[in-house]
């Protein structure tokens, strides 16, 4: 299936997968740019950088399987595997960076609002009754299992 193809089945698995590829790189940049701002801002940069870092583990399985993780991680980043656990901790970390504001405004609101989107199509997907289907460009059902 070709990512086209991915788009057409009206998943919001799918949108939602990709709307957390595109959060990855916005807390990433967001994080870095943010964390040379005010003291009070500086925390939540923090967090915008570690939360790049678990969507990476999220959205993309076989990187579970390529890189050395503990155990314990290996397990927190598996409880997410529904469309509603998802959703759940999407609108978490966006609610993190809504947070933010207390400290004034800045670009930390633009990841605010995509974790919040990406949150809100995991939520629709599993409100509509739709099964996670991961895409396979990113890994889903294909890539992973021929890596082991």
């Amino acid at each position: 299936m070709t990512l086209a193809e991915e788009f057409r089945t009206r998943n919001f698995s799918i949108y939602g997968q990709w709307c957390g590829v595109l959060c990855i790189f916005l807390c990433f940049a967001l994080g870095v740019a943010n964390i040379f701002a005010p003291i009070g801002r500086i925390p939540f940069s923090i967090v915008c950088l570690i939360c790049a870092f678990i969507i990476v583990f999220i959205e993309v399985p076989f990187l579970l399987r390529i890189c050395p993780t503990s155990s314990k991680f290996d397990d927190f980043i598996r409880r997410f595997t529904s469309n509603y656990m998802r959703a759940l901790i999407y609108i978490g970390m966006s609610a993190v960076q809504w947070v933010s504001l207390v400290t004034g405004a800045s670009s930390l609101i633009a990841a605010a609002v995509f974790l919040l989107i990406a949150g809100l199509c995991y939520l629709l997907a599993g409100v509509r009754n739709q099964e996670f289907i991961g895409s396979k460009t990113l890994g889903g059902q294909g890539i992973a299992q021929m890596i082991v």
